[in-house]
């Protein structure tokens, strides 16, 4: 995928908004339900650098990979930044991304998580029972 490609999977993932900050941050982020989960680097010489979240485990093998390090700034929460997002394979950035958007998605209230993604809150039941008073 190139950026363009890159930048419309990110803003088709459920729930997805973007915002442009221009200096001094000059970033096109991309956030589910206001928590960040990529962005892209938007000023020289690091135009169109791409950050994400990684899963623990992925993080070293990830970095170690050329084209691939560890985030400015963000690096120590295991964020990876893609130097060339076109070196990285199409479904392996798609599914980088992916988790990325669901651990963002996942730290959201399951009332959230489900106004988002138009699903029934894990556990709810559908039938609210009347909550009984307790014996004195």
């Amino acid at each position: 995928m190139d950026v363009t490609q890159t930048r419309d999977f990110c803003a088709a993932l459920p729930g997805a908004t973007s915002t442009e900050w221009g200096e001094p941050a000059n970033l096109l982020a991309y956030f589910v339900g206001g928590k960040r989960f990529a962005h892209f680097k938007t000023s020289a010489p690091e135009r169109w650098r791409f950050s994400f979240k990684v899963a623990p485990e992925r993080f070293l093998e990830l970095t170690d990979q050329p084209g691939i390090k560890p985030a400015r700034w963000l690096g120590r929460y295991r964020w990876v930044t893609v130097v060339d997002v076109r070196a990285v394979p199409d479904e392996e950035l798609q599914a980088l991304v992916r988790w990325s958007h669901r651990a963002a998605l996942a730290t959201l209230s399951r009332a959230r998580q489900a106004q988002i993604t138009g699903e029934a809150p894990a556990g709810a039941s559908t039938v609210r029972r009347k909550r009984q008073a307790s014996p004195r």
